[in-house]
């Protein structure tokens, strides 16, 4: 078994380094607002202190998944890039999973929250991924046989790799490369507010995901991009940052009657039993009807 070091240690010099390069470039500071700079590093921190907490736990449910793995694949060179390509699309899975089920996107509503988008955004990270359960996802990679390390060091090159594609300063990338990878272009549509591009664009590192199941959808330059929440917190405080949906889910939670309850943990976004509330698919809706309606 390999030594396998955290790359994410590694890479946060790079992070650091790009992050003050893109802020020189975009006219020394333009399209960074300083309290929301600080408030995303501060996230990106205290998401790394809670997953050191939430190590021990963590690792030991792997362990006990890779037990009943169904093969030892072990760390022969052809089984990094299927795990690498089957952990993209666990990644995805959550991701997709984070914003269409409530408990998940109260883990990460908190990246979205930033109404910039740039490298600072990126770093804007949860602090709260343990008690949302977002690791179930690559479980089956640990059943299937995958070692602990590897999925462990796949994960974090996923990470890494969507350090880059926060930020204005690229336009687009080659066609080539726009269609099989993720790129700003792409990222910028999924951190939009804009009704035709919510619930869009969940890949991690391969697009491929996004064509396949439907998902994708390309940045449209007659309708830019606007980011953040569809109501915005307005705060940098950072506990709400962190906790505001986790609390929201709790007050449903109790002042909902009781068939309804568990709907409120489980159902999208957005959803409420007596229809008071919009979800993306409602938004969605009702964008396309008021464009249908403008329309000659």
């Amino acid at each position: 078994m390999p030594d396998l070091a955290n790359p994410i240690s590694y890479a946060i010099p790079g992070f650091i380094i790009l992050l003050i390069a893109e802020i020189w470039l975009n006219r020394r500071g333009k399209g960074y607002e300083l309290k929301d700079t600080v408030t995303s590093l501060a996230m990106g921190i205290g998401s790394q202190l809670a997953g050191l907490l939430t190590l021990v736990p963590i690792i030991f449910i792997a362990n006990g998944a890779h037990q009943f793995a169904l093969f030892d694949l072990g760390y022969v060179w052809w089984v990094w890039p299927i795990c690498f390509m089957l952990d993209d699309l666990a990644y995805y899975c959550f991701h997709r999973s984070a914003h269409r089920v409530r408990w998940f996107w109260a883990s990460h509503v908190n990246h979205h929250s930033s109404e910039h988008y740039n490298l600072s955004t990126a770093l804007r990270q949860t602090w709260t991924g343990f008690i949302a359960l977002g690791f179930i996802f690559r479980l089956p990679l640990l059943f299937i046989g995958f070692p602990v390390e590897m999925v462990f060091f796949c994960g974090a090159l996923n990470l890494i790799y969507q350090f880059w594609f926060h930020t204005e300063a690229i336009d687009k990338m080659p066609a080539w490369f726009e269609y099989w990878f993720n790129t700003p272009s792409h990222h910028r549509v999924h951190h939009a507010t804009n009704a035709q591009y919510l619930d869009a664009n969940y890949a991690g590192v391969f697009m491929i995901w996004d064509r396949m199941f439907g998902s994708f959808v390309a940045e449209d330059s007659k309708d830019p991009p606007a980011y953040g929440l569809v109501n915005n917190l307005g705060s940098f405080n950072l506990l709400r940052v962190s906790f505001h949906e986790w609390i929201a889910i709790a007050r449903d939670v109790w002042a909902a009657p009781w068939r309804h309850k568990l709907s409120y943990m489980l159902r999208e976004p957005g959803w409420s039993h007596d229809g008071s509330r919009e979800t993306s698919a409602m938004i969605k809706a009702r964008a396309a009807a008021e464009k249908n309606s403008l329309a000659p």
